[in-house]
């Protein structure tokens, strides 16, 4: 899988701007705050059908301007294709000329794996962090994930609604009995989602650490909820209604899930040092690798935003030849020297791109 071509028209800093990709390595090398990063957010976009930098899509609108173009010619082992999304008063997204109904549906089109330095936070920050690197692993190769988990979620605010009503209202308890039933049924599937593809990267992730580590460390997954099976839950939701009222929102269930890493048996987050972060966060993102190669049979995009300004010139070369058959677009702020390996350099200057 690979993008041939991106282009953009009031997308970020970008007035106008055309880029034709080698289906091997890319580098966009310039100064920060001239626009490499948006070229790596508009290729996401396409993928999963939002940013992976905000939530407001008006936000990506160039300054000025009323509306802003995206499109991305791919192709596949089996087929090509071309998205094209417009940013307006709504979005509209199209693939192949056709208007998608639901933004789920961009889903599984183009695969990507994003680097970025804000990835350390799937460590240090909260459980939020880790589950949101769930959930776009899983919908990427499952689009019906997210159906499944925007049930639950809207469920679940239901639910929590008629917490409040039952503390402030004094309604009737009984009719939390529908709403438990409905927030099991979807959390359910969800779980065993997140199950499934947390067994995934555990089959991957230690060997794939012990290499980058020389087998000094070894690493573990511990995966987290209060869910084991529907009727354990409701139960579980029964227990703590008395609380659940009380403080107006559900305590317990799966939008509480995370999982733990551990390095020689001690948690990451807490124990690891800074490097330590950095090869755990390497060798979870090279597990998603491999499990999107193992799922579709091939591999994704590799956007590796700022990764390399960390890791000298042998450690650079030697990671880019351990991803033989992929296509990977590194941003940076100088030229990165690749020994012998097919490449394509843009300089990206104020919002301009040019090939060099």
């Amino acid at each position: 899988m690979y993008i041939t071509k991106l282009k953009l028209k009031n997308f970020r800093n970008y007035e106008e701007q055309e880029i034709d990709f080698n289906k091997n390595i890319n580098i966009l090398y310039g100064d920060n705050a001239q626009g490499k990063t948006n070229i790596l957010e508009a290729i996401f976009l396409c993928a999963m059908g939002k940013s992976f930098r905000n939530k407001k899509d008006v936000e990506l609108i160039k300054f000025d301007e009323n509306n802003s173009l995206i499109e991305i010619d791919f192709q596949k082992v089996d087929r090509d294709g071309k998205i094209k999304i417009e940013i307006g008063e709504k979005k509209i997204i199209s693939i192949n000329g056709i208007k998608l109904k639901k933004l789920s549906e961009i889903l599984g089109n183009i695969n990507v794996v994003i680097f970025s330095p804000d990835d350390i936070n799937i460590l240090k920050n909260g459980p939020s962090s880790r589950r949101k690197f769930l959930d776009i692993m899983i919908s990427q190769l499952r689009p019906l994930y997210v159906y499944n988990l925007n049930l639950f979620l809207k469920t679940l605010e239901q639910r929590n609604n008629y917490l409040r009503q039952i503390k402030i209202e004094k309604k009737s308890q009984e009719l939390l009995d529908i709403w438990d039933e409905k927030l099991a049924d979807y959390a359910q599937n969800v779980f065993n989602y997140r199950k499934e593809f947390i067994e995934k990267i555990i089959k991957k992730i230690n060997n794939i650490h012990k290499e980058i580590t020389n087998n000094i460390e070894e690493i573990k997954i511990k995966y987290i909820s209060d869910f084991i099976n529907k009727e354990q839950f409701l139960e579980v939701l029964k227990k703590s209604r008395e609380i659940d009222i009380l403080k107006g929102y559900t305590t317990k269930g799966i939008h509480r899930d995370d999982f733990i890493l551990s390095i020689n048996n001690k948690q990451v987050n807490i124990y690891g040092s800074q490097g330590q972060h950095r090869t755990t966060i390497l060798s979870l993102k090279m597990a998603e690798l491999q499990i999107v190669y193992d799922e579709i049979g091939e591999y994704p995009v590799l956007l590796l935003d700022d990764f390399m300004s960390e890791l000298d010139k042998n450690r650079i070369n030697n990671f880019i030849k351990k991803i033989n058959d992929i296509q990977v677009i590194i941003t940076c702020t100088d030229i990165i020297e690749l020994d012998n390996l097919e490449k394509n350099i843009f300089n990206v200057k104020n919002g301009h791109v040019i090939k060099i």
